[in-house]
């Protein structure tokens, strides 16, 4: 997931959240992206870091938790203060590495089965964080049992149901959130999942109303609507607007990681290699230093290797370089996370389809997010073994969701000589 963005869990507007996370992600591998209740931090809890993971960076708010954390490691409200702020940081700066600091915090409570609803949420959240998708939706399930009003519980709930392709659950996730919450705040939702289920067109409307709502008007709301509507306009077969509306936002919240790995993703789409590439290094610094790099995201390194790609920038194999030394390193530690940087490296990049397509049947197990879609599909195509990718057209027909390129590549897989071989 994604995962990537966020908005704060206790907002103004309550609802306009769990989502970026694990759809968006989702781009981030956080379907991501992602994607989830607004994961923007509140102000007295914490603000964006400008250099992650270092300490000169971190600011003053996040350094009093973490001490306060470290100095009574088994005090319950202090590990979730600090779980709940490291937790965003990994979210909105789209750095996974936060997520263990969350689970460190948390150890103690790991398998603990008397907990208040706020434990089970974060638990919930950094074991979804780890893709444990069911074992999270458990937690989130039992922290709405404790407390239904918990708008961020709903939204989280709903992005997961998302995630796994069950449908008749988000419906009635929506149901309820009208239900307790107001039709205003459900209509995003439904919104989402309309675009979702093959039904962009009033999904761009019904999202183009919530932007223009009074309610909706702080950055951090505009933002994940507008990561939505641009969505809805990609689906649609708009790609123009959808750029126009990333566009816009990005020039309003340059932080946005979501908002600019979206735009640098379809800008690629496009063949717009050269501002694909502006966008994705736009906070890389100047000069040839080696490791101007470093501050980037996989998933916008990623970016910036395919630009480079096409634009036949000598750039690029320094880049790609750099994204294989990070893959490697993630090996060496054993880590079993199936990031969709992995996954659009071996496969759109070409660097191993075979590694790619295994990949893909492992991560399609655990989570069905279009962008990984379109991922299985490529690389079943390119080895020649439609069949493999047999899983997706099963959820396309199932969910109704459509959009031009992966329309296109099951037409392709349908009629390629693998997908009847063999068959009556």
């Amino acid at each position: 997931m994604d995962i990537s963005h966020r908005h704060r869990f206790d907002a103004i507007t309550p609802l306009f959240g769990a989502l970026v996370t694990v759809l968006g992600s989702l781009l981030v591998g956080v379907s991501p992206a992602d994607a989830q209740e607004r994961f923007v931090p509140s102000p007295n809890a914490v603000v964006l870091s400008a250099s992650v993971h270092a300490a000169s960076g971190r600011p003053q708010s996040l350094r009093g938790l973490d001490k306060a954390w470290r100095s009574q490691p088994q005090h319950l409200p202090s590990a979730l203060a600090y779980a709940r702020a490291v937790f965003t940081l990994g979210l909105t700066e789209g750095d996974l590495r936060w997520y263990g600091s969350a689970k460190a915090a948390l150890t103690p409570w790991w398998t603990a089965a008397d907990l208040p609803a706020e434990a089970y949420f974060l638990r919930g959240l950094v074991k979804q964080g780890f893709h444990g998708f069911q074992d999270g939706l458990q937690d989130i399930q039992r922290a709405i049992a404790l407390e239904p009003a918990r708008p961020e519980f709903w939204s989280w709930r709903f992005a997961l149901h998302l995630l796994l392709a069950d449908m008749s659950a988000a419906h009635q996730d929506v149901a309820e959130m009208e239900r307790l919450f107001g039709p205003e705040e459900a209509q995003v939702y439904r919104a989402v999942l309309l675009y979702r289920t093959g039904q962009p067109s009033p999904a761009v409307n019904l999202l183009t109303q919530a932007m223009a709502s009074p309610q909706a008007q702080d950055a951090s709301s505009q933002d994940w609507l507008g990561f939505h509507l641009g969505e809805a306009h990609r689906v649609a077969g708009q790609p123009a607007r959808a750029l126009a509306v990333w566009g816009q936002r990005l020039q309003a919240s340059p932080q946005s990681h979501l908002i600019r790995l979206s735009l640098a993703d379809l800008l690629n789409q496009q063949g717009q290699y050269r501002q694909a590439k502006t966008v994705a290094m736009a906070d890389t610094p100047s000069g040839d230093a080696p490791n101007k790099t470093a501050n980037l995201t996989d998933a916008l390194l990623m970016q910036a290797v395919l630009a480079s790609r096409g634009l036949k920038d000598p750039d690029e194999g320094r880049l790609a370089s750099q994204l294989q030394a990070r893959l490697q390193t993630q090996a060496l530690r054993q880590e079993a996370l199936i990031e969709r940087p992995k996954l659009i490296y071996q496969i759109a990049y070409g660097r191993d389809l075979k590694a790619g397509l295994a990949l893909s049947v492992d991560n399609w197990q655990l989570q069905k997010e279009p962008p990984d879609a379109l991922l299985f599909v490529q690389a079943a195509l390119a080895l020649g073994q439609a069949r493999a990718a047999e899983p997706v057209v099963n959820w396309a027909d199932k969910t109704g969701y459509t959009e031009p390129q992966l329309s296109a590549m099951l037409a392709q897989l349908k009629s390629h000589p693998s997908w009847t071989r063999g068959r009556p």
